[in-house]
């Protein structure tokens, strides 16, 4: 198989023949898997590329002016996705206000002069260009003039409910890491690099790696989980807590992200490690003194020995 192809913007001769499809594809959850291995699938059989386009910034960042974290995967971790999906080409298009003023018609004829599209696969909602003129009634109508079909894939659903960036989002932000994880078909992780903090955790006995994601990443619900943790090539159980630190009454105002990897003694300064959130164990809380701390560390560590997880 050859290596998958990465481009920057709609320039340039990108793959020849191309079953397309056009979304952010934010966190490459279970919905998205569907539709993508389904068009990779039948690309093949027909002898033609499957390429993802996909947009950074996120459109409602631009559109909406959210400066929030709301990002569940960085670009690089987009595209490692992506690849291990079988896809062909990754385009990745800067969405910018210009991008969103073009319309349908013009966006389409930007990207037809960069792929030869054969087949636009998209989802029953889809819709691209300002005012959201391109959908799916226009996009078969264009489709039958410039030589190219449109497929739909019915969203993935699960008890009823459509599975989509946003609800994952919202289970985060809830702290509900578990139905993430289903939803997106493995545990939700975030990766970093770690750095020097204040070292208090080394001083109670449970040393913990800070680490310094991405600004822009969401961070499930301020709380203490359950965690795998990966370094290098290898796997350890942690106790991850996300937030203030409010026994010891720093006044830091944005959350902190720090794991206590169970099992591990080595330097991890400098290394990036990727933090897989398993179980939610309770509420951050400030404690009386620092005997109480230890002791509630301690059943943390004795829980996430304790959970069985896949």
């Amino acid at each position: 198989m050859a290596p998958m192809k990465q481009y920057i913007g709609l320039t340039g001769n990108h793959p020849g023949d191309s079953w397309v499809t056009i979304g952010s594809f934010d966190g490459v959850h279970r919905g998205h898997q569907q539709l993508i291995t389904s068009m990779v699938a039948e690309a093949h059989k027909a002898k033609a590329n499957a390429v993802v386009l996909t947009f950074f910034p996120h459109p409602v960042v631009i559109l909406r002016n959210i400066s929030d974290p709301i990002y569940l995967s960085t670009v690089e971790e987009r595209v490692e996705m992506l690849d291990a999906l079988g896809v062909d080409a990754v385009i990745t298009l800067e969405f910018t206000r210009e991008l969103a003023g073009l319309t349908g018609a013009e966006f389409m004829q930007r990207l037809m002069k960069t792929v030869k599209l054969r087949a636009l696969w998209v989802g029953p909602g889809f819709a691209l260009g300002k005012g959201r003129g391109g959908d799916i009634e226009f996009l078969h109508h264009y489709g039958q003039s410039y030589g190219y079909k449109v497929q739909i894939v019915d969203p993935y659903r699960e008890n009823g409910l459509t599975v989509s960036s946003s609800i994952i989002r919202a289970a985060l932000q809830e702290g509900e890491v578990e139905a993430a994880h289903n939803w997106l078909g493995r545990p939700y992780s975030v990766s970093g690099i770690v750095t020097h903090g204040d070292a208090r955790g080394r001083e109670l006995g449970f040393p913990t790696a800070n680490i310094s994601t991405h600004p822009q990443r969401l961070l499930p619900k301020i709380g203490v989980y359950a965690c795998r943790v990966k370094v290098e090539n290898d796997t350890h159980l942690a106790v991850t807590n996300i937030g203030l630190r409010p026994t010891f009454g720093d006044g830091q105002l944005l959350p902190t992200l720090e794991t206590h990897l169970l099992d591990y003694s080595g330097d991890l300064y400098g290394k990036k490690i990727s933090v897989e959130f398993l179980e939610r164990l309770r509420d951050e809380k400030k404690f009386a003194g620092i005997e109480e701390l230890i002791h509630q560390i301690n059943t943390d560590i004795a829980h996430t020995r304790e959970a069985v997880y896949e």
